[in-house]
């Protein structure tokens, strides 16, 4: 039997994101391990033929510059990516908790317009197959807790990160692409409002996986 394209070629996806992504476990100061985070997850359910490219980094912003800590802004890292990790077949980005902090003095209509810079970056790329842009799954970040620990530098960003969130669908349809609402499957852990839990991983990568076949059923490119 001849196999198919689809079988043949090895698919590549790279997961752009913050500490989220990263998979910092709120409960202390470590990373979960590769089988705890989702893109780990998401990389097992997958299985054979698929590479899932980690691109996390603890407080990336999507285009603010951060005075405390260096290379934080995700708009001056995407493009490099795109091209060192090409061909790309899906990205998917999950990013503006970190806009929300106080010293950025940001509102939420400014991180979508950062969201929506870095979804146009992709899409305006030739990372993906055959010299075409990759396909795009923006995803909105979990919302921040207003919880008693949540961390100073995170004052009034409960409110930014709900108001963020009714925007993000508003942008993945002004740029055509895929998008899923983080919100509605996985939450922050009430050890810190911000970081996702052990269990919040799972899901989210059962979410993002049952998306991926919607969005990758199509025929690969020639």
């Amino acid at each position: 039997m001849v196999k198919s394209k689809i079988q043949d070629m090895e698919r590549n996806i790279l997961c752009f994101g913050d500490s989220n992504t990263w998979g910092y476990d709120p409960s202390g100061d470590e990373r979960f391990d590769r089988a705890s985070r989702w893109p780990g997850i998401l990389s097992s359910l997958l299985g054979t033929g698929w590479h899932v490219i980690e691109e996390g980094l603890n407080g990336r912003t999507t285009v603010f510059n951060d005075p405390l800590e260096r290379h934080r802004r995700g708009s001056d890292a995407l493009e490099m990516l795109l091209e060192s990790h090409a061909p790309l077949d899906l990205v998917i980005i999950m990013l503006g908790t970190n806009d929300a902090k106080a010293r950025f003095s940001a509102t939420p209509l400014d991180i979508a317009n950062g969201w929506k810079i870095l979804g146009k970056t992709v899409l305006d790329s030739s990372a993906g197959p055959s010299g075409d842009a990759p396909k795009l799954l923006l995803v909105s970040p979990p919302l921040i807790l207003d919880v008693p620990t949540l961390p100073e530098t995170f004052c009034g960003a409960p409110e930014k990160s709900l108001r963020f969130s009714k925007l993000c669908k508003d942008i993945a349809l002004e740029l055509n692409c895929y998008f899923l609402d983080s919100g509605e499957i996985a939450a922050t852990s009430t050890y810190d409002g911000i970081h996702l839990a052990r269990e919040s991983h799972a899901k989210l990568a059962r979410a993002i996986h049952e998306a991926i076949q919607e969005i990758l059923s199509s025929p690969v490119h020639d």
